[in-house]
């Protein structure tokens, strides 16, 4: 990857984050992007130097973009269109904070683009605020998660863009034969953990008595060690009302992998 001059994070550079959420992104590594010449979908831009930029802690609904037999998900040429909107033409400041670069040789970065009201926006929050992208995070790139949670439940509050559509619905995790319909989907989930338990190197939390059909959060040992590190224990779970979030597979019933703190909200204690 093209690498440029390291900018300074300035206050102009965060603008519409709340001075808890300025000084998280502050730790982000902030360098010049160039100019946006096309918006692929929801959450992924090319810049005039040809590089490819993914905005990471957000998924958008997805377009085809040449996948025989992919769905167009719901929303998805608005979001990509909200994302012209915003960024086309314009120039960026990308923000690294974890992981820079992925399997498909894309840079991983918050985008801030600079509008012609010479402010800064901060594209992925601009995303979520309108409905139009989920939050989505990686183990490797946990940076900003907080304000674009807060984003992400005023949208869904005021059911603004996906949350009008059931295909983005919150499943409820006492209905598991309803979860297993999105196999293979990324899913919330949201209900009350009737045991945390731990297995060997696993912890899981059980959202039902019957455990092999019930829906199931997994934490397999290198996550445990994340939760570790940030003094977190999924054991203290236990009759807590969570939401998580992750893709949906089957088990011994439907479950999602938890691979670091950021997939669980913590609704309530009991």
């Amino acid at each position: 990857m093209r690498r440029s001059t390291i900018a300074t994070v300035t206050a102009a550079m965060l603008v519409g984050l709340e001075p808890a959420a300025a000084q998280a992104c502050a730790e982000l590594r902030l360098v010049p992007g160039g100019v946006v010449t096309q918006v692929t979908d929801g959450d992924t831009v090319v810049l005039d130097s040809g590089l490819v930029v993914r905005l990471i802690g957000t998924q958008a609904p997805k377009l085809p973009l040449g996948r025989e037999g992919f769905p167009t998900w719901p929303l998805a040429p608005e979001a990509q269109k909200a994302l012209e909107d915003l960024a086309l033409n314009r120039p960026v400041t990308l923000g690294y904070g974890g992981e820079e670069v992925d399997r498909y040789d894309r840079a991983l970065a918050h985008v801030f683009v600079a509008t012609e009201e010479n402010t800064t926006v901060w594209a992925q929050h601009h995303m979520v605020r309108q409905g139009l992208a989920r939050v989505y995070s990686f183990p490797d790139n946990r940076h900003c998660l907080e304000q674009l949670f807060a984003a992400e439940a005023t949208a869904r509050t005021e059911r603004l863009g996906i949350w009008t559509d059931p295909y983005y619905s919150v499943r409820a995790a006492d209905r598991p034969a309803e979860i297993l319909k999105r196999i293979g989907q990324y899913e919330l989930v949201e209900g009350r953990v009737l045991l945390a338990d731990r297995s060997g190197s696993r912890v899981f939390l059980n959202f039902g008595r019957h455990w092999k059909e019930d829906f199931t959060a997994v934490i397999e040992a290198p996550a445990l060690r994340i939760f570790a590190d940030a003094g977190l224990d999924p054991l203290t779970l236990d009759g807590a009302l969570v939401r998580v979030r992750g893709w949906v597979d089957d088990r011994d019933g439907p479950r999602i992998e938890v691979t670091h703190p950021e997939q669980i909200e913590v609704l309530a204690r009991p």
